[in-house]
This record gives structure tokens, C-alpha cells and sequence, in this order.
């Protein structure tokens, strides 16, 4: 009887532990989406230069306003 009184309270603990954890993994989503949507101009052309390889690359070579131009400008 102890040791089923034990498991059920482990279970118990684990799932808290569990609940706990989706809730901060959804406040810290919703955190980061507001910051990608209030991200200001100049960060999101960085972004967007640096996941599109060839504009990552040329900006190392001639400077990212030279990069950015040529792919997106």
C-alpha cells in the first residue's frame, strides 16, 4: 500500500512539473512573437539577408547595405 501511495505522488509531482513547463514554453512563444512583430526595420532586413545564403555570404565580402541592395533592393 506504501508503495502505491508513493507512485501516485511521484505522478502527481511529475505531472505539476510537466504542467508547469508547457505553461512557461507558451509565455516565452508568445514573448518571443511579440518581439518578432515589433522587431524594428533594420533587424528584420538583417534577418532576412543573413537566411538567404548568397545575400549572407556577399554581405561578409562588400558590407551588408551593398548585400541587401543587390538581392532585395
Amino acid at each position: 500500500s506504501n508503495l502505491q501511495c508513493s507512485l501516485s505522488v511521484g505522478i502527481k509531482i511529475k505531472k505539476e512539473v510537466a504542467n508547469a513547463f508547457v505553461k512557461r514554453q507558451k509565455r516565452s512563444s508568445l514573448y518571443e512573437r511579440y518581439f518578432e512583430y515589433y522587431k524594428n526595420p533594420m533587424e528584420q532586413m538583417h534577418e532576412r539577408c543573413e537566411n538567404y545564403p548568397p545575400c549572407d555570404y556577399l554581405s561578409d565580402q562588400i558590407g551588408f547595405s551593398l548585400a541587401y541592395n543587390r538581392f532585395f533592393g
